[in-house]
């Protein structure tokens, strides 16, 4: 009986930081990620943290040209469900419609994002086999 693979833990804020660089820029090295972030640790401790979300899964490192390149190991789509699962979990009770609430109390949404929610909602309606 083959297992599904589980997916690599929660990335902490720190790590999704890095994420972010590296689905915007695709695969990198670290002094790409470490200017893109632009924070005031140095490179070492950028490095440090890439080398552990390697080990973690988060990452894949390959060597081109010489020099160690990495990038996400897990779409960002993914990662963007496991961690909105775990804070609807975690902070909101299992309640989507709170998450919802909360996310648009905390930054109000443009006109253009809200008619977007809402196509998507129809189509997930749709998708699923339930109407509005």
């Amino acid at each position: 009986m083959k297992r599904e693979p589980q997916p690599p833990p929660l990335p902490t804020g720190a790590e999704l930081d890095i994420l972010a660089v590296l689905w915007r820029l695709g695969a990198a090295t670290v002094r790409d990620v470490h200017e893109e972030l632009g924070k005031d640790n140095g490179y070492t401790t950028t490095l440090k943290q890439m080398q552990l979300m390697l080990e973690k899964g988060l990452l894949k490192r390959s060597e081109r040209f010489r020099s160690h390149v990495y990038e996400a190991s897990v779409p960002k789509e993914q990662t963007q469900q496991q961690v909105a699962g775990d804070l609807l979990k975690r902070a909101f009770d299992g309640s989507a419609s709170s998450l919802v609430m909360g996310a648009l109390s905390a930054r109000p949404a443009s006109e253009e994002e809200l008619a977007n929610i809402r196509r998507m909602l129809d189509a997930f309606a749709k998708e699923k086999g339930r109407s509005r």
